[in-house]
């Protein structure tokens, strides 16, 4: 089972909640003004379980105001993507660039680094929060997927709020070791939206549509990194694109194809090779998984990245030397 930390109001004197759950929502989200016309007996609950990077929460309160203001945004901005699942309610989304109306079933997008006043009836909503790190856009895109309307009832938007049911309903079948897991698929399916999003937009330019086409692949290539013949070749050929091509959407990037890739492959490697669930699992038979056949490519790629070999490393880690 995966910790939580719940909040209930009842918990809390009535003349102590709002201002409680002002504060929560400060320390857990990020710094904000919060207003409601039921702060003499503010009623909320929520729930956030820690993903390791990525952050979930489910959480049902009363009317009120979340204001984010660029002084708020100077002093602290934790750079986090959010996007809530709406279960019950209604609300709106002020940026300036953007008015946003929405309802039960659809799909809402924030971020922590943009102006913000959002505006919500009674509401029971899910919601994650992933790091700008892990989705990197440009601001002028970023913008553009902010506030854009995404409806839950198919497409990327319907996996994405499915996923997040799912896994708010019930914690029990995983593990704490399934954390970083499930936060790699929330944050690919994340991915996978923005893709979505930017993809349709016509009025993008094409430099937009090249980002969005990285993070595609992106994408991809996190979901077939067990197939050792993920190549760059096999990656342009699955999106119809030129290896040239291919190599020139990472010309921007911190790494080749290939090295992230690799990249991508050891830190799996690493966090199975650290998991006390899989402790009695070779260490073969990891670094086959993470698409290294050969022992040897595997020790040398290993000991390159973490200065240390993966037996060595398991060992220290599994036995509280790390």
């Amino acid at each position: 089972m995966l910790d939580e930390m719940v909040f209930r109001s009842e918990d809390v004197p009535p003349p102590d909640r709002f201002d409680y759950w002002a504060a929560l929502l400060r320390r857990t989200h990020a710094p904000m003004e919060l207003h409601s016309e039921c702060a003499d007996d503010f009623r909320a609950t929520q729930r956030v379980l820690d993903l390791g990077a990525v952050t979930v929460w489910s959480a049902t309160f009363q009317p009120q105001m979340f204001r984010r203001t660029p002084k708020l945004i100077r002093q602290s901005d934790p750079e986090t993507y959010s996007l809530s699942f709406g279960v019950r309610g209604t609300g709106a989304g002020v940026w300036k660039h953007r008015e946003t109306q929405y309802k039960a079933h659809d799909l809402f997008i924030t971020s922590t680094s943009l102006p913000s006043e959002i505006h919500s009836t009674g509401v029971t909503t899910l919601a994650v929060e992933v790091p700008k790190s892990l989705l990197p856009l440009p601001y002028d895109v970023a913008s553009r997927i902010v506030g854009a309307p995404v409806t839950a009832h198919e497409g990327m938007g319907a996996l994405l709020a499915q996923f997040l049911t799912q896994l708010t309903a019930d914690t029990t079948p995983y593990q704490p070791s399934d954390r970083p897991r499930l936060g790699m698929v929330l944050t690919d399916l994340v991915a996978a939206l923005f893709a979505h999003i930017l993809e349709t937009d016509d009025s993008l330019p094409s430099e937009t549509h090249q980002r969005t086409l990285t993070l595609q692949i992106k994408a991809f290539i996190r979901e077939h990194l067990h197939d050792p013949h993920l190549t760059p070749a096999t990656i342009a050929a699955a999106h119809h694109i030129s290896t040239s091509y291919l190599h020139r959407l990472f010309r921007d990037e911190d790494a080749t194809v290939a090295a992230w890739i690799r990249r991508l492959r050891l830190e799996a490697a690493r966090r199975d090779l650290t998991d006390p669930v899989l402790h009695a699992t070779p260490v073969h038979a990891i670094a086959t998984r993470w698409g290294f056949p050969r022992a040897t490519d595997f020790s040398r790629a290993y000991r390159t990245v973490y200065g240390t070999t993966p037996t060595d490393h398991r060992h220290r880690a599994l036995h509280g030397h790390e």
